[in-house]
C-alpha cells in the first residue's frame, strides 16, 4: 500500500545504459525522497520498465518534461495522481467476486473510490444496498446489445472511472465499447487461460480430467479471453470432483485472484506491454 502522500511512477522505454541513475537523479534534484524501487529488462525486447515510489512536494508538469527529456525518444511514462482511484463494478447474477470486493473495500482492504455498481439483472441489487451503496440496473432484456451498451456507456461515462471490475458480469462487450476503455477494464475468467476459454469451462474441465483448476485476471480486449493477464493461481483437483464440485472450488479461487489483480492495479504496479503485463509485487 502507498504511504501517505507518496506518488508513483511508472516507466516503460527503450532500454539503454544509465537508465537509473538518471530517473532517480532527477527526482533527487526536485526534492523528491525515493522509497521504493523496482526494475526489470526484457532483454529480447530491448526494454526497460521500472516502478519508482517517492515521497516529497514536487512539480508533475516539469518532472515529466525533464524525464523526457533524459530518456530515449518512445518511452512511456506515467505518474500516479493525487487522489484514489475511481472504481466501477459490472455484475450478472453471481455473488462471490462481488461481495468479497465489497466486504474488502468496507474494511479498507482496496485503497479506492467505488463510485457505482451495475448489473443487466436485479439478483445482486440487495447485496450492494447492504453496503449502503447504489445499484443501476442496465437491463439486457428485450433490447439489443446496441441500446443496452449505449445506456451503460452513458452511466460509465458518468462515472468517469479509472477502472471498471467485470465481477462476474456474464455479458460479452462489444469490440466497439471495449475501444473505448482500452486498458481500463478488468475480467475474471473462470479458467486457467489459455485453456478452456468461453463458456462452461468447469465442465471443459471434468471432461478433459484436469488435475488442476485455475482462474485468471486478465484486461478485455476485442479478442475474447485473450487480453494481458495479471494474476493467475490453481488449486489441484482429482477423478473424485464432479463439475458441481469443481464450480464451487473454482469461485473460491476467482475471487481472491480478482482482489489481488485489482490490488496490484490499485498500487500500481502493473505495466502493460504488448499483450502481456510486467507485474512488479
Amino acid at each position: 500500500m502507498k504511504e501517505i502522500n507518496s506518488r508513483i511512477l511508472l516507466i516503460r522505454c527503450p532500454d539503454s545504459s544509465g537508465l537509473i541513475y538518471k530517473i532517480t537523479g532527477c527526482l533527487f534534484q526536485m526534492g523528491a525522497n525515493i522509497v521504493n524501487n523496482q526494475e526489470f529488462v526484457d532483454y529480447p525486447a530491448s526494454t526497460f520498465f521500472m516502478r519508482t515510489e517517492f515521497t516529497g512536494p514536487i512539480d508533475e508538469n516539469m518532472l515529466l518534461s525533464q524525464l523526457k527529456n533524459l530518456l530515449p525518444e518512445g518511452s512511456d511514462l506515467n505518474l500516479s495522481p493525487l487522489r484514489k482511484p475511481r472504481i466501477a463494478i459490472l455484475v450478472t447474477k453471481e455473488a462471490h467476486c462481488l461481495g468479497d470486493l465489497l466486504i474488502r473495500h468496507r474494511f479498507g482492504e482496496l485503497d479506492m473510490e467505488l463510485v457505482g455498481v451495475a448489473g443487466n439483472r436485479s439478483d445482486l441489487e440487495d447485496l450492494v444496498n447492504d453496503f449502503h451503496l447504489p445499484f443501476t440496473l442496465i437491463s439486457t432484456e428485450d433490447r439489443s446489445r446496441e441500446e443496452q451498451e449505449k445506456e451503460l456507456e452513458e452511466y460509465l461515462t458518468s462515472l468517469d472511472p479509472d477502472l471498471i471490475i467485470l465481477a462476474k458480469y456474464m455479458r460479452i462487450l462489444s469490440p466497439e465499447f471495449v475501444r473505448k476503455w482500452d486498458k481500463k477494464i478488468l475480467n475474471i475468467h473462470h479458467s486457467f487461460l489459455p485453456a478452456f476459454k468461453g463458456a462452461r469451462p468447469y465442465m471443459q474441465a471434468y471432461e478433459r480430467g484436469v488435475k488442476v483448476i485455475g482462474a485468471t485476471a486478465h484486461f478485455v480486449t476485442e479478442n475474447l479471453d485473450e487480453g494481458p493477464i495479471v494474476v493467475q493461481d490453481v488449486i489441484p483437483v482429482d477423478h473424485s470432483y464432479d463439475p458441481d464440485r469443481l464450480f464451487l472450488f473454482g469461485r473460491d479461487l476467482e475471487k481472491i485472484v480478482l482482489a489481488k489483480a485489482l490490488r496490484l492495479l490499485l498500487e500500481r504496479r502493473v505495466i502493460h506491454f504488448k499483450n502481456r503485463t510486467i507485474v512488479f509485487e
